[in-house]
Order: C-alpha cells, then sequence, then structure tokens
C-alpha cells in the first residue's frame, strides 16, 4: 500500500504543467493599485484665460487621487506566443486643489471672502472612471512555470457620475454641475504567468494608460452662477495589480 501511494505521489509530481497554447482563454482576477502620474494646467474661467492671468495671484491646478479596486481581465490566445487581453473594472476618484489660486479668484469675483475655503487639498468633486483596454501581447516563454509578457493597445476612459462635493457648492453658494470628457488613447503592459498547480496560476502585472481630459465645473446659482471653471488635465496612471488566474 505505501509503495502504491509512493508511485502516485511521483507520478504526480513528474506529470507535466497544462501550459497556454492556441485557443486558450486565460482569466485572470487582480486587486489593482490606479496611481495617477498626473499633471494640470491652471484652473482657468471659460474663455477668460488663467487663474493667474486674471488676478495676479498664485495658480490654481488639480490632484487626482489615488483607488485600489478589483478588476477582471479574459486574454484569448491566438497562438501559443501572441494573446489579447480585455480588462473591466471601475474605480473611484477623488478629484482636490492643489495651491490657493482659486480661493483668490472666488474672493475676487464674489467681492467677499466666499473662496476662502478653496485651499490647497480642497476636494471638489469625485467620479468613477471605467476605462475598458484592450492589448495585443507577446509571451515570451509560453512553455516555462514562469511566463512573462508585454503588450500593447487602446484604452477608452469614460467618467461617469461626476458629483460635486456639498462642500465646494457651500462655499460657492450654488448648486454646481460637473462634466468630464471621455476619451480614446494607448496602453502599455508587462506581465507574468507564475504556475501554481493544475491550470491555475498566480499573476503580476502592470500597465501605463495615457489619459488626459478636460473638466468643466459650472456654478449653477449664488453670487457666481454662470460661471464656467475649466481644468486639463494629464492623469496618465500607473495599474499595478496582482492576483491568481484559470486557464481553459
Amino acid at each position: 500500500m505505501k509503495k502504491t501511494i509512493l508511485m502516485a505521489v511521483l507520478l504526480l509530481g513528474l506529470t507535466p504543467l497544462s501550459y497556454a497554447e492556441q485557443g486558450d482563454i486565460l482569466v485572470r482576477l487582480r486587486g489593482i493599485a490606479i496611481v495617477p502620474d498626473d499633471n494640470s494646467d491652471q484652473v482657468r474661467v471659460a474663455g477668460a484665460g488663467s487663474v493667474q492671468g486674471l488676478n495676479g495671484g498664485t495658480s490654481s491646478r488639480v490632484n487626482v487621487g489615488k483607488a485600489i479596486v478589483p478588476e477582471v481581465d479574459i486574454t484569448y490566445m491566438l497562438t501559443k506566443y501572441i494573446g489579447i487581453e480585455a480588462i473591466a473594472g471601475i474605480a473611484n476618484h477623488d478629484v482636490e486643489l492643489r495651491d490657493n489660486g482659486l480661493s483668490t479668484l472666488v474672493t475676487t469675483l464674489t467681492g467677499g471672502a466666499a473662496g476662502s475655503g478653496l485651499t490647497d487639498g480642497f476636494k471638489i468633486f469625485d467620479t468613477w472612471v471605467l476605462p475598458p483596454t484592450v492589448t495585443l501581447q507577446y509571451h515570451f516563454m509560453p512553455d516555462s512555470k514562469i511566463r512573462p509578457y508585454a503588450g500593447v493597445g487602446v484604452n477608452y476612459t469614460a467618467f461617469l457620475w461626476d458629483d460635486a462635493t456639498t462642500q465646494l457648492e457651500s462655499v460657492v453658494g450654488g448648486p454646481v454641475h460637473v462634466n468630464t470628457r471621455n476619451g480614446w488613447t494607448w496602453a502599455a503592459q508587462v506581465g507574468v504567468d507564475i504556475d501554481w498547480r493544475d491550470n491555475w496560476y498566480f499573476n503580476i502585472d502592470m500597465k501605463y494608460i495615457d489619459i488626459e481630459t478636460e473638466a468643466s465645473i459650472f456654478i449653477n446659482g449664488g453670487p457666481l452662477a454662470g460661471t464656467n471653471l475649466r481644468v486639463d488635465t494629464n492623469v496618465s496612471p500607473f495599474v499595478v495589480g496582482a492576483g491568481i488566474g484559470y486557464r481553459f
């Protein structure tokens, strides 16, 4: 009996793992950190130049916050070396002011202290971001237990449910509507699959997505009713993830 068990263990250990082949489907579930490498222009009044140009004060820009969310992706192997990956995920990001120029602008336009709260770090709105991305991948060592890959592709970023904060509406004295522009861009990735057991494997992946957008902030009431503030920003996040996958 002991010999039979020993032989079974040895045979199991010698059984080759099932690596990806043409026609296989790879499904991965990752936890991802979205880290914007953002750089924005100055907040400006639409058609009137920048904050600094309007009142001689300091500039005011924006920061886009980080997010940690789950993500699902599916890769179809065209050959054992080449695959097409599609990812699905959605994340919520805070947008905050940087520097104090908007405070100076609102105070100047209202002739009072209405904008005094719009200082560095003030959250002006949050947005849900849906960034479907498709990449064409090259898998360098498809017959190895550790299989690195790299890819390039396209991304469409949709900004959903832009929502001004109640604090912003309180400071400007009226309701605020926010609209962030959607758009197409490119993406690049590197990653590695590491076999675990049977068709299961671990995955580590990093993407860079070159996202640029413009946010429009419409003030619909109070002393600034009718004012349209705009800011262009290069969000360009690094998306770093790790998780598990299954090969069908």
